[in-house]
């Protein structure tokens, strides 16, 4: 069963106002969702976007059941989250959840492709409907694109080991399960320390496949334009590159006082500006970890907007 990390404390945060409206750009299973509605209560609306449709699917018979509350399902990207809102006819929003990463249903599905756990056709895709599975890019991209991308993307050490090896397996024969390029990555790297080896690549493809950087930094942006003053968006990342790429966007917005050389001081920021809610990444506790493994690396940034 789907357990969502850091409940309480991503819901604590958001500090959810009755008859509130909401974002869930990345509703997944509705774990994050059904409590905000249930502290929103009647009169609150929530929008949920999510690209899975079978999650779209299972979410609308959860959040059906809650009474009062109006409930507006859409199959699209976070980074769309601006034009989603304001399509729905909505000015500004009282609070944003993005919860970041694969849902742990999407990791135990095997034919998804998202771990190699289990073997299964390399997609990855969280929208099976449209784009590049990870076996096209493994199969199309030069040895210098496969290795840029295991760098940006996975902060793989061993990247030009690894595309080379990509490209010398692949011209014998096409890669396409995780069992094989788990393999493929395993022989060339070897093995040592309690993670397996191709941990960084599976991150890397995932990313990729699913432009996530991408959609994160438009997420970002258009969800911050829709907050109302007092408005929170609540972040939860699971691995270190979406973390440094939130704590960036949130302090640049935070700004700070900057002395002046006359005297007296001004603010130094990019605009609309916000308070940090959470100034250092709440981190989930022992016995959530203990309960769900997967809580273990997620981190939990919240900001406030305050004025335009």
């Amino acid at each position: 069963m789907h357990k969502p990390v850091l409940l309480k404390e991503t819901v604590d945060s958001l500090a959810v106002k009755p008859g509130g409206v909401y974002i869930d750009g990345t509703l997944g299973r509705a774990g994050h969702a059904r409590e905000i509605l249930a502290r929103a209560g009647t009169g609150a609306r929530l929008v949920g976007i999510d690209r899975d449709t079978l999650a779209l699917t299972e979410s609308a018979e959860r959040l059906e059941r809650i009474p009062g509350v109006s409930l507006t399902l859409v199959h699209g990207c976070h980074g769309n989250i601006a034009k989603i809102v304001r399509d729905e006819g909505i000015g500004a929003v009282d609070g944003i959840l993005l919860d970041l990463g694969v849902s742990s249903p999407q990791l135990d599905e095997a034919d998804r492709g998202f771990s190699f756990r289990a073997d299964g056709p390399l997609d990855m895709r969280m929208d099976r409907s449209r784009g590049e599975t990870a076996a096209d890019i493994v199969a199309t991209r030069s040895e210098d694109e496969l290795a840029s991308l295991l760098r940006t993307f996975g902060e793989e050490p061993n990247a030009r080991r690894i595309a080379r090896a990509i490209v010398q397996a692949r011209a014998v024969a096409r890669i396409e399960t995780t069992a094989q390029l788990a393999s493929l990555v395993e022989k060339t790297v070897g093995r040592s320390g309690a993670h397996h080896p191709a941990t960084r690549t599976f991150q890397a493809f995932r990313m990729a496949v699913n432009d996530e950087l991408g959609e994160l930094e438009r997420a970002l942006e258009g969800g911050l334009g829709l907050l109302k003053p007092g408005g929170r968006m609540a972040v939860i990342t699971f691995e270190s590159l979406t973390d440094r790429t939130v704590k960036r966007f949130f302090a640049a917005h935070a700004g700070r006082m900057v002395s002046l050389q006359q005297g007296g001081e001004r603010w130094e920021g990019t605009l609309p500006k916000v308070r940090l809610v959470t100034r250092h990444a709440v981190t989930a506790s022992d016995e959530e970890i203990a309960e769900n493994p997967r809580a273990r690396s997620a981190k939990l940034r919240t900001i406030e907007r305050t004025e335009s």
